[in-house]
C-alpha cells in the first residue's frame, strides 16, 4: 500500500527568522525589566525586591571599600562594614530615586552597582580625611614655586612654573585659589572639599574649571602655555 503524500512544510525565510529572533528579548532584558516592574510596584513584592537590591549593593560597597582601604591605613577594620552599610543604604536610595533613568543599556544589576560603587568609594575617602584639616592655604603654592629654581630643571620650566605661580596668586579670585590648591596641590578629595566648604561636587568643578581658563587665558598674553591642556579639558 501506497503510503499518502506528505505536506512538504513551508519554507520559512530568514527575514521571518529575523523578526522572529529580535521580537523575543534576550534573557538579560527580562530580568532588567523585571527588577524595574517589581522596584516599581506597590506591596509586598517591592519589600522583596528592595531587601534583594540591598543585598547586591552592600556586597558592591563590601567590595569597593575593602579595594580602597588599603590605600588609608588609618581605617581600622571595625570601619568597613559601617561604611559599607551606609555607602548601600545611600546607594539604594540613589537607584530608587533614578529608576526613570535606567535606560536598559546595560543590565540593571551591572547599573545599580555602579552606585554602591561610588557611594562606597565616597565614604571611604571622606573616614579617611576625618579629624583631618584640608589645606587650604594660598601660600601653600610656593612649595612648587620653589622647585622651579633646582638646577635640574631648564629656565623654560622654570618660567612656565613661575608664571603659572604668580598667575594663581594674582589672577584668580580667593575661592579659586583655596579650591585649586586644596584639590590640584594637596590631593584633597573633591567630595571631602565640598563637605567642608558646605557645597556641592558641581560647584567645585565649575570653580576649578574657570579657575583653568583663566590661567590659561593669563599664560596665552605671555605667549605662554601648558602642554596638553585645551579648553575642553576637565
Amino acid at each position: 500500500m501506497t503510503p499518502p503524500p506528505t505536506t512538504a512544510p513551508a519554507a520559512i525565510s530568514s527575514n521571518s527568522v529575523s523578526r522572529a529572533t529580535v521580537s523575543v528579548p534576550r534573557v538579560s532584558e527580562q530580568i532588567s525589566e523585571d527588577w524595574v516592574e517589581r522596584l516599581s510596584s506597590e506591596g509586598p513584592e517591592r519589600d522583596v525586591a528592595i531587601a534583594s537590591l540591598h543585598e547586591l549593593l552592600l556586597k558592591g560597597a563590601r567590595f569597593e571599600v575593602n579595594r580602597r582601604s588599603a590605600g588609608f591605613p588609618q581605617l581600622r577594620g571595625g570601619d568597613f562594614d559601617d561604611l559599607a552599610h551606609q555607602a548601600a543604604d545611600d546607594a539604594l536610595v540613589a537607584v530608587l530615586a533614578k529608576l526613570d533613568d535606567f535606560r536598559g543599556e546595560s543590565r540593571f544589576t551591572t547599573w545599580a552597582y555602579k552606585f554602591a560603587l561610588l557611594e562606597a568609594a565616597v565614604k571611604v575617602r571622606r573616614r579617611a580625611w576625618q579629624g583631618r584639616e584640608v589645606p587650604l592655604e594660598p601660600e601653600s603654592w610656593g612649595v612648587i614655586a620653589d622647585r622651579a629654581a633646582t638646577p635640574q630643571q631648564d629656565a623654560e620650566s622654570g618660567e612656565l612654573l613661575g608664571a603659572v605661580g604668580a598667575a594663581i596668586e594674582n589672577e584668580l579670585s580667593p575661592h579659586q585659589r583655596e579650591v585649586l590648591v586644596a584639590v590640584a596641590l594637596n590631593d584633597v578629595p573633591i567630595d571631602v572639599l565640598a563637605e567642608r566648604l558646605n557645597t556641592t561636587r558641581g560647584a567645585l568643578y565649575k570653580t576649578i574649571h574657570d579657575a583653568r581658563r583663566k590661567l590659561r587665558a593669563t599664560l596665552a598674553d605671555r605667549g605662554l602655555g601648558l602642554d596638553g591642556d585645551s579648553e575642553g579639558a576637565g
